[in-house]
């Protein structure tokens, strides 16, 4: 018996959508990530893009559990000497671009290489409850209904 290895021609990539509002970010993150890969199809193929397309709405209400909202900090480095930057969970969830608190979960769970950066690209992430995708029909996943620990209320 020989082990199936999918061709690129063969994967059928589904469209997800997924309401973010009150669903804890690490949790989400995870279950994103292993979607983009295509970890949940029987399919699965490590050097290939078999994951679907996945729309994250309402991106902009995410849970952190515990402090994190008031202590996780974000750090990056601008390439000038003393130039490490940071900033708080906070402070981006109530900025310009509140998804990217969710987008930086997924893309470090997503492996680094060209592969996880055209995984990344089936990734939508939109603050709003509306997204330009309808056309692709894309099917809703309730992750909240999963499993109780993925929902955070208050």
């Amino acid at each position: 018996m020989k082990t199936y290895s999918a061709k690129t021609a063969e994967v059928e990539k589904r469209w997800i959508v997924i309401d973010a509002e009150d669903l804890v970010v690490g949790r989400l993150a995870s279950l994103i990530a292993m979607r983009l890969r295509g970890k949940h199809k029987p399919t699965y193929t490590p050097h290939i893009d078999c994951g679907d397309n996945i729309v994250v709405i309402n991106a902009d209400k995410v849970a952190l559990t515990g402090h994190k909202y008031a202590d996780k900090r974000y750090y990056w480095h601008t390439g000038f000497p003393g130039g490490i930057k940071e900033r708080t969970a906070r402070a981006i969830l109530e900025g310009r671009f509140p998804e990217r608190v969710l987008e930086a979960a997924v893309r470090r769970m997503v492996p680094r290489g060209p592969l996880g950066r055209q995984q990344m690209k089936n990734l939508r992430l939109y603050k709003g409850s509306e997204h330009p995708h309808a056309a692709q029909q894309p099917e809703a996943l309730d992750v909240a209904a999963l499993n109780r620990k993925n929902v955070r209320k208050g």
